[in-house]
């Protein structure tokens, strides 16, 4: 019987733009507009200038593109690397839901965007290779995901370890890897995972948050690149002895591995956030900020603020005293106390400042209350209850928020998003989203 990792190396390798839907297509597109720019708004943070010093430092003089640095070649390990941290850079990355423990964006745009460019392949070729390792991103996290325990109650911070598969086959698709290869490259990938959360439970270092994705998207042209040149990886990476499921989880699910693989398409489950802040927060954002414009009070109308989660919901992201602006991104307290007193749609509004807003920080600190709801699951449902120092008291349970797959942003409000994250020239930038919209057309994928 093959295993997991030559049933998915296979399918990667042998996907044609041709048998995907349409559907899928389009899903496609609107990920890969995304993370060209949310890529560009994370480029202009001092950690991502910090990744890009390194990059230029050893790897100029490629034909890659560094996003939001206009005349800046790489060759394409560290284009993968920069540009897959600028998009895990400030908290915008997509993900996907049903969640699967993986995210759907920085690691695998980049490095299609990178070999596209420095093979000059066709748009085509873009759509087919992230669709790849969208299907087995998602296959792979999920299976981990729906382990008891899974791996972030044990400490990894699981997109980092699904991450360099996605990115392996992405990778693999776009330089032509047959089945085998694409076997061996997944088998390599498996020694390319990493990614711990001490982050959450320090005061500082949240900045190596940013850094996983960009690893695994930089894992991906590795992977694939040895895989081409002959080197091998183990077929059992992921299901075997030792393998992806036994070392990062417990119990994991095997057979979520290749389900429906070419049947059910998992990149209809791409999710883009509304928000510049962990997909633990926005449902609970949201809802603040939809209670706040239905009954028309401020945040300093309010007395008490209750948010009911999950255990996980808890356990990560109840982070009263973040230290730094990373942090208070993946805090649930502080994204609703910032809700309550600033616009969190506009990304520029959650910035080192509201960690000093004296309003903020006292919500964060006294205002929200977070209690767990057992029934919820492991998800990032969320009932908020607001009660208004007058004494009136609202309450709004949700599942959902805008941007997942059942409550999509539309055509116009992705441009909106993605011309607001685009720097300097407003002309290119919407020449550049209308190649990106007809990227089945273009002759070669470059944001060039």
């Amino acid at each position: 019987m093959p295993t997991a990792a030559q049933i998915l190396g296979k399918f990667a390798a042998e996907l044609k733009f041709e048998d995907i839907p349409p559907a899928a297509v389009e899903r496609a597109k609107d990920c890969i507009i995304d993370v060209v720019g949310i890529s560009t708004f994370g480029s202009t943070f001092p950690w991502s200038g910090m990744v890009a010093d390194y990059a230029r430092r050893y790897g100029s003089g490629g034909p890659c593109s560094l996003i939001g640095y206009k005349d800046v070649r790489l060759h394409a390990p560290y284009a993968a690397l920069a540009n897959g941290a600028f998009a895990n850079g400030f908290e915008q990355d997509t993900s996907y839901y049903p969640q699967a423990g993986a995210h759907s964006g920085s690691p695998l745009v980049p490095p299609v965007l990178a070999l596209c460019e420095e093979a000059q392949a066709d748009g085509k070729t873009a759509i087919a290779a992230y669709i790849a390792g969208c299907e087995l991103n998602y296959r792979i996290g999920s299976a981990a995901h729906h382990g008891d325990p899974s791996p972030e109650p044990l400490g990894f911070h699981a997109p980092g370890l699904s991450g360099p598969y996605g990115a392996t086959a992405a990778a693999g698709r776009v330089l032509g890897l047959n089945a085998e290869q694409m076997t061996h490259a997944l088998g390599i990938a498996g020694s390319l995972s990493a990614g711990i959360l001490a982050l959450t439970k320090s005061k500082q270092g949240g900045m190596v948050k940013r850094l996983h994705l960009g690893r695994a998207a930089e894992s991906g042209v590795l992977a694939a690149r040895l895989a081409f040149a002959g080197y091998t990886g183990p077929e059992t990476v992921l299901e075997g002895k030792f393998g992806y499921l036994e070392v990062y989880c417990r119990n994991g699910d095997a057979a979520r591995l290749t389900a429906d693989l070419g049947k059910e398409w998992k990149t209809l489950r791409v999710a883009i956030k509304r928000y510049a802040i962990h997909g633990s927060a926005q449902i609970a954002v949201q809802s603040t900020r939809e209670l706040m414009a239905q009954h028309s009070f401020t945040g300093n109308d309010v007395a008490k603020v209750i948010v009911g989660g999950s255990k996980k919901l808890i356990s990560h992201h109840n982070i009263t005293e973040p230290g730094e602006i990373m942090h208070g991104q993946y805090s649930v307290p502080f994204c609703v106390a910032l809700a309550l007193f600033r616009d969190p749609e506009d990304p520029k509004t959650i910035n080192a400042s509201a960690l000093e807003d004296p309003a903020i920080r006292e919500a964060c600190r006294k205002t929200v209350e977070m209690v767990e709801r057992p029934e919820v699951g492991d998800s990032f449902n969320a009932r908020v209850t607001i009660k208004l120092k007058d004494g009136r008291e609202f309450v709004r349970d949700a599942d959902t928020f805008k941007g997942k797959p059942e409550s999509p942003l539309s055509r116009p409000e992705l441009r909106n998003k993605f011309m607001l994250s685009m720097a300097g020239d407003q002309d290119a930038a919407a020449k550049l989203y209308e190649r990106l919209v007809s990227l089945e057309k273009q002759k070669q994928f470059t944001i060039a």
